[in-house]
């Protein structure tokens, strides 16, 4: 399923001088960053995951991963014991970790009491577990231990905390719902419009070459990034084709690389819920 769709316009631009941008790699991790984004990557099939953390760590480029328990190319799910190593390294690494719920729950609508109005409970459609597929209702507490279960999943196999951050999948929120997530100390973390890198979207329509460049012309300081660790539909992979040559253009253009640890919006938030 895609998540937002936003358009991709506006003519293609030549790609920056890689040569200049692997020279300023090495000093991500130290000094000044008047120019920060925010890589995120969700889940998806993995099918991708060892190719993203050689690239980061080439690059020495920590980011934030959202996870949820979703089925991989190995025929498991991504938060099994297959990859509890990898998870592990990447929390030793510096990564920071949050939940993206753990059945990947889509929500689909606020359920009200017909007499006061309130919402009492949220419908819902998970792609992941034992009730993927079906819609049902789930209460506020219900949906909070959804998101509690991944992160105590990541703390368990990493020794790392998660951030008390979570994305819900497909961005797809309501004012209720992300209440509700407050309330059990998790606040929703979106993405920016130019910070939708567009591995979701059909590669007929949307070449890589094309991603790439709308990604690097339109991208700005403070933008949250938003991709994945492997997309099922997408006949011509994203991450081998745009990853390490967007990471080399926003560093040739001034760019630096943190974690949601460091975002502003989420700093007082952290301090106080972790």
């Amino acid at each position: 399923m895609l998540r937002r769709q936003f358009m991709l316009t506006g003519a293609a631009i030549a790609a920056p001088g890689l040569a200049a941008a692997a020279e300023n790699s090495k000093n991500i991790a130290a000094g000044a960053c008047s120019k920060p984004v925010y890589l995120t990557f969700d889940t998806g099939h993995m099918g991708i995951a060892q190719w993203v953390a050689q690239t980061l760590q080439k690059h020495k480029v920590p980011v934030t991963f959202f996870a949820a328990n979703e089925a991989t190319k190995e025929g498991g799910s991504s938060l099994a014991d297959f990859w509890a190593p990898w998870w592990k390294a990447r929390a030793d690494e510096g990564h920071q970790l949050a939940s993206h719920t753990y059945d990947h729950m889509y929500w689909q609508a606020d359920i009200r009491d017909k007499a006061t109005g309130q919402v009492t409970h949220f419908k819902v459609r998970p792609s992941a577990g034992p009730r993927a597929g079906q819609s049902f209702a789930v209460s506020a507490d219900e949906y909070r231990e959804e998101i509690a279960r991944s992160a105590r999943r990541l703390q368990q196999i990493t020794g790392h905390k998660p951030l008390p951050l979570y994305r819900a999948p497909g961005g797809k929120t309501s004012a209720a719902l992300i209440g509700a997530a407050q309330q059990g100390g998790y606040q929703h973390v979106g993405w920016a419009a130019a910070g939708f890198l567009g591995d979701e979207l059909p590669s007929d329509k949307y070449p890589n070459e094309r991603l790439l460049n709308q990604a690097l012309k339109n991208i700005r300081s403070g933008d949250i990034l938003l991709a994945h660790l492997g997309i099922w539909s997408r006949q011509d992979p994203w991450a081998p084709a745009v990853l390490e040559p967007l990471i080399l253009g926003l560093l040739d253009k001034g760019f630096c690389f943190r974690t949601l640890a460091e975002h502003p919006a989420y700093q007082g938030w952290i301090a106080q819920h972790r």
